[in-house]
């Protein structure tokens, strides 16, 4: 009987994983975009069962710790850095749901995945138009090798920077400075919440 109890609350952390996950703008607009190449869709689900497992792994997992691990499957995963400010939010929920888990508290496990997935039928639009956003940009500075947000160069170039981990360059006249094309051109992906 213990273990039937055992495997329904698992499954119910599981299932809150998948919510979360499926919620995460910046995981849909990877997937949505192809930025994991032809199994983007396969590697999102696999994302949830990878998650699930590290919890399982990992006695009391500090938030940044969870933050850390989703950072880096999406930039092995989709060659995609967040910076949209998701990440702690993201990471918060996982670890509340496993919470909610190791106190066998199904309830409070189902209600916040009914949450989260109540919450993501009404910001889906908002996804929707942020990830056609990132397609164009993406398409203007490919073609046009040029800076196309709507801020002024110097600002775009310094907010292209922040979340990148460029390679060093060789010495000359652009050294110092890295443009949002180069970005492009290295197959980072840089994902902002629209503002």
């Amino acid at each position: 009987m213990m273990a039937g109890a055992g495997e329904d609350s698992r499954a119910l952390f599981g299932a809150g994983v998948r919510a979360a996950l499926d919620a995460w703008p910046a995981l849909q607009i990877a997937v949505e975009n192809g930025f994991g190449g032809v199994h983007s869709k396969e590697k999102a689900e696999w994302l949830g069962g990878a998650v699930e497992e590290y919890f399982f792994r990992n006695a009391d997992l500090e938030v940044d710790e969870v933050e850390d691990f989703l950072m880096e499957l999406m930039m092995n995963e989709f060659d995609t850095v967040v910076e949209d400010g998701s990440l702690p939010q993201v990471s918060q929920q996982l670890k509340t749901m496993f919470h909610h888990f190791q106190r066998g508290d199904k309830a409070a496990l189902k209600e916040m995945t009914a949450h989260i997935t109540q919450k993501k039928r009404r910001v889906k639009a908002t996804a929707h138009s942020t990830a056609k956003e990132a397609d164009e940009d993406d398409v203007d500075s490919v073609e046009e090798m040029e800076v196309t947000a709507p801020t002024d160069g110097a600002a775009a170039a310094g907010a292209a920077t922040a979340g990148a981990c460029p390679q060093p360059e060789p010495s000359g006249p652009d050294s110092q400075t890295i443009k949002e094309e180069d970005i492009v051109e290295d197959g980072w992906t840089i994902v902002r919440r629209k503002k």
